[in-house]
């Protein structure tokens, strides 16, 4: 636990979390597809393959071609989508699918990080019509997310204006701090993955969390603390420790892309041609 509150006088700071596996046990990605399947945004088949590629990224991942796939795919795949009409079946199932599925330790540590007066910043590679609720029901202070290009008719061009992953993680930090005044030798970041190394070595205190194989080792390397976060729990049910009115999750370098939320569909054809390693 970090047991100790800021120094006021001293130069602001945050604690970055990655989102899945991180923040919540599943892709936040994946889990909305039975809702946009309801909502008439995939077909039944797109549903079977996510729910497949639900249990491939709970044991596995993608590695940086089969992202770069996936990034493709999707501004295609979105093509047509209604931003107001991907909103709502989000804001209708948020608290059903996401709040059974937030770890208990995360929640604390977010609350931890409030408390020694620093910023919560949720950084994913998820679209941000998912994300930016998620962060604020956890609370969060700043969301970075994947955006994508929306035309005059409200509707998704297929252009990708921004793809929150690897390296652009990392940026998008950097920019926040400065404009938001974080010293980033006093800023935390928290990752399950190995494709966020450059997001968690650009703060002074780096935390492995559930880490793949390949982020285990980089964290026993340079001798980054790892976490285990196993307990997912209903915010609700951690009443009356968890009383911190949600903030607005804004928006930093991204707004919209719920495109992302059919990633299953390129994982799991990437996975039928092979390749293991990172997370989304």
């Amino acid at each position: 636990m970090l047991g100790f509150v800021e120094n006021h006088s001293l130069p602001r700071a945050a604690a970055f979390f990655d989102l899945d596996k991180t923040v919540i046990a599943k892709s936040s990605t994946l889990t909305f597809s039975k809702s946009f399947y309801q909502g008439g945004l995939i077909n039944r088949r797109a549903v079977l393959r996510t729910a497949y590629t639900q249990f491939v990224f709970l044991a596995g991942g993608a590695d940086h071609d089969q992202m770069e796939r996936m990034r493709q795919y999707l501004s295609a795949l979105c093509k047509g989508w209604n931003v107001r009409h991907v909103k709502e079946l989000v804001a209708e199932t948020l608290h059903d699918l996401i709040d059974p599925i937030i770890y208990d330790e995360a929640a604390s540590l977010i609350e931890e990080h409030h408390t020694a007066g620093r910023d919560v910043v949720i950084v994913s590679t998820s679209g941000a019509e998912v994300v930016e609720p998620i962060g604020e029901l956890l609370g969060a202070d700043r969301v970075v997310a994947t955006r994508m290009v929306v035309g005059e008719d409200g509707c998704y061009t297929g252009e990708i204006e921004y793809y929150a992953y690897g390296p652009t993680k990392a940026e998008a930090v950097r920019e926040l701090a400065a404009s938001e005044g974080y010293d980033l030798s006093r800023c935390y970041a928290y990752s399950d993955s190995a494709t966020d190394i450059p997001m968690l070595e650009s703060v002074g205190h780096a935390y492995a969390v559930n880490p793949d194989r390949t982020l285990r080792r980089e964290a026993v390397s340079r001798g980054w603390p790892v976490l285990v976060f196993n307990r997912p729990v209903r915010l609700k049910q951690r009443l009356p420790r968890f009383t911190m009115p949600p903030r607005p999750a804004l928006l930093a370098a991204a707004a919209v892309g719920a495109a992302a939320a059919t990633a299953g569909l390129v994982w799991y054809a990437s996975r039928r041609r092979g390749g293991s390693g990172a997370r989304i």
